[in-house]
This record gives structure tokens, C-alpha cells and sequence, in this order.
């Protein structure tokens, strides 16, 4: 199987260098990889202790800092590395301040262009975040005696692990993974069913960060101005479908400001098609024109977080298609009520938030358009004021993820 896998890898890789040919996301991680053992050639030495930090994307970045930056308190002297594999995890935290020596991309998993890229450093921790595993990493980080871990693990039913060819990879991770944290007690007998006996459940460690979020300045220039006395819906990370509700509620109901932060930028060009009075934050020099202005295109990256603080309810993207539903719990821990798609089998948090009510989720964005009048009108006070309620509590009902992993990793 090990002989079938780097096969695998070697089409996998050959198929990424192809497509970049035809896809610019594609590119950038293909041509970042190239760099990638130049970054950490430069930055670190073979006697250097490091603490490395594997995310798929940014998603799982956000997960797995509460835990990089607990442990980077806990060990000042060390260096840190933080490597991710998609594009778009990438290039979001490199803009950003970061504990990180380095930050770059995963090299592909081919024995020796792993064996190189492990052999700069001296990894004396290392964690990935959520599901995503990569056999010749994990075995030449522990045959250099490295401690793995599995940060926020989540098992589904779907997963290679439980069909007959995956067994041995699951035999990988029982020799290779000293200790799997699970977000789920189902994930968690998943697990268990077979044979990864080294796990134990401490929740979902983006609780603990977004609970952090209440904490700093969440103050955003003209957003206060804009929204006035009236209620705000802040559209989060939107695609098609949000974008298709917001013209619904825009149409309906004339009191409502509406807050739009596309997933990509370059959607801001087609908004504006849709909401050809809108106001593009860039472009706001003072509050004069906000006073009547009723929708507001956030074309600026790295204020959504803050933005769900001035929020009333919020609508967020990902969840009307299978691109995968964004962050709620960015939302949910100001006490926003948040309402989305039902596309989202990979985060059972969104299942739990409605198990809550505190938010709710639609299989079109029409019915979710209706949903959204509703919870907005005045008559319905009341509803709006209990899901906020619920949605809040529902976040600080969640145990501390962080340091529970902490105490397990640390004894």
C-alpha cells in the first residue's frame, strides 16, 4: 500500500503542476512550494527546536492558533513553523502579524523532498489540525522521534480510514500519532471503531479563540455611522446564494442596513451591479453619505470578525453549495443569530447552534430570505432577542479546548 500511496502522491503532484497551468489558485501554491524549503533553510538551523503547526487552510489555521500560541508561551525559546497546503490559508495569514519564524507552504509529500525539507530542523512538536494527514511527513517526523499530534480531529463516516484500503493508514496513524484531541464524541468512537485508542474529546479549540474575539477593540471606522438606530444584517464571506438574499431583503424591507463582505473580492464588481446605490468601504471619507445609504460593500479584507460585532443577525456564506460553510462562531459568540445553508456536513457546530436555536439553517436561499423578514421585523422583537440570547450561550457554554490540550501535551 505504502508502494500505491507514492504513487498516488506523484500523480497528485503531477496533476497540481498541470492544472496550475489553467487555474492562478492552483499556481500559487505550486510555485510557493518551490520556495518553501529556501524559506526554511534560511530561517532555521539544524539545532533549532520547533514547534510546527500543519492547517489544510485557514480554517483550520484558526483553529489550531489558540493552541500554537499557548504553547509558544509556554516555550519562548523555541522557533515556530506554520505550513499549510491550500493557497487560500496561505496567502490570508502571511499579510498578517504572526508568532510564526516561518510560514510557508507543505512540500508534497514524496519521501525525499520530505525527508529534505524535515532534516533543516530539529521538530521537537508537531500538530496538524482537523483531518489532514500525510503518511511520509508523519513517519519521517517520528522516526526522527518528533511528538504528533492531532489538533481538533474530526472523523466522519466517509473518510478513507473506514473502507477496506485504509486500513493501512489507519495502521500509519496508530504507530505515527501520539494523541488524537477530537472535537466530537462521535468522531471519537469513529476513531475508536478502529483501533486509534490514543484520543480523547476536548471540543472544538475555535470556541476558545472566538471567545477571545469579545476581548480586543472590535471598533470599525463609519460602521456605527452607517448603521444609525436602524438594525443591521451583515452578510459574511457571501457567495451567489447570500448575495441572492440580500437583494430579497433589500427589495422588502427599507429599514434594514445591509453589510456585505464577499468571500472574493472580485465579487464586488457584480454587487455593485445588484446594489447600484451601494457605498464601497474603501471609498467612505467621512459619515456624511451614510446616513441614507442602505448597503454597505466591505471590498477591504480582514473586518468581518469585527463587523459581526454591530450585528443585529448574520447570513454567512458557504452553506447554499459545497464549497463548505465560513466561520459562524465569529458571529455567534456577539450574541448574532446566524442563519445559513445546509450544506455543511463537516461542522457539526452549525448542527449544535440550531440544536440551540440560535441560529438556523435553509435548503435554498428563498426560504432563508423569508426567515431573515422575519426574525428583521419590528413585530418580532422577541425571537430576534432569544436567539441572540441563545447564540451567545452557546459559545460560553463550551469548555476551554485549548487548555485541556494543553494539560495532555504538557504532562
Amino acid at each position: 500500500m505504502a508502494f500505491l500511496y507514492n504513487i498516488f502522491i506523484t500523480l497528485l503532484t503531477f496533476g497540481m503542476k498541470v492544472f496550475a497551468l489553467i487555474n492562478d489558485k492552483t499556481k500559487k501554491g505550486v510555485e510557493g512550494r518551490r520556495q518553501s524549503l529556501d524559506n526554511v533553510k534560511s530561517a532555521f538551523s539544524a539545532t533549532d527546536r520547533i514547534i510546527w503547526m500543519h492547517a489544510a487552510s485557514l480554517g483550520e489555521y484558526e483553529q489550531g492558533l489558540s493552541v500554537l500560541e499557548k504553547l509558544k508561551e509556554k516555550f519562548p525559546h523555541h522557533k515556530v513553523l506554520v505550513t499549510f497546503f491550500s493557497p487560500s490559508g496561505y496567502e490570508n495569514v502571511i499579510k498578517k502579524k504572526n508568532i510564526a519564524d516561518v510560514i510557508c507552504y507543505l512540500p508534497f509529500d514524496k519521501k525525499n523532498t520530505v525527508r529534505e525539507f524535515v532534516s533543516q530542523f530539529n521538530t521537537e512538536l508537531f500538530f496538524t489540525v482537523k483531518y489532514d494527514y500525510w503518511y511520509n511527513l508523519l513517519a519521517e517526523l517520528k522516526s526522527k522521534g518528533t511528538k504528533i499530534y492531532v489538533i481538533s480531529a474530526l472523523f466522519y463516516e466517509r473518510q478513507s480510514f473506514f473502507t477496506s484500503y485504509g486500513k493501512w493508514f489507519v495502521k500509519q496513524l496508530q504507530k505515527d500519532v501520539d494523541w488524537f484531541f477530537h472535537q466530537t464524541q462521535f468522531s471519537l468512537a469513529l476513531a475508536k471503531s478502529v483501533g486509534l485508542i490514543k484520543s480523547s474529546v476536548t471540543g472544538d479549540t475555535r470556541f476558545d479563540r472566538v471567545k477571545q474575539l469579545r476581548e480586543r477593540n472590535n471598533h470599525v471606522d463609519f460602521i456605527a455611522d452607517f448603521k444609525g438606530d436602524h438594525k443591521a444584517l451583515v452578510f459574511g464571506s457571501s457567495w451567489q446564494a447570500e448575495e441572492k438574499i440580500a437583494e430579497v431583503v433589500s427589495r422588502k424591507n427599507n429599514m434594514v442596513k445591509l453589510i456585505i463582505a464577499p468571500h472574493d473580492l472580485k465579487r464586488v464588481e457584480h454587487l455593485k451591479s445588484i446594489f447600484p446605490d451601494a457605498l464601497l468601504y474603501s471609498q467612505i471619507q467621512n459619515a456624511q453619505p451614510l446616513i441614507n445609504a442602505k448597503v454597505l460593500i466591505i471590498d477591504s479584507i480582514g473586518l468581518l470578525s469585527k463587523l459581526y460585532s454591530y450585528a443585529d443577525a448574520a447570513v454567512v456564506g458557504g452553506g447554499f453549495h459545497d464549497a463548505g460553510l465560513h466561520n459562524i462562531l465569529e458571529a455567534a459568540t456577539f450574541g448574532v443569530p446566524v442563519i445559513f445553508g445546509n450544506h455543511y456536513k463537516k461542522n457539526p457546530e452549525a448542527d449544535d447552534l440550531i440544536a440551540a436555536n440560535g441560529g438556523k439553517s435553509f435548503p435554498d436561499e428563498y426560504t432563508a430570505a423569508e426567515f431573515v423578514l422575519f426574525l428583521m421585523n419590528e413585530d418580532n422583537h422577541e425571537e430576534l432577542t432569544e436567539m441572540s440570547q441563545n447564540a451567545r450561550e452557546f459559545v460560553d457554554g463550551k469548555p476551554d479546548s485549548t487548555q485541556m490540550i494543553l494539560q495532555k501535551i504538557l504532562s
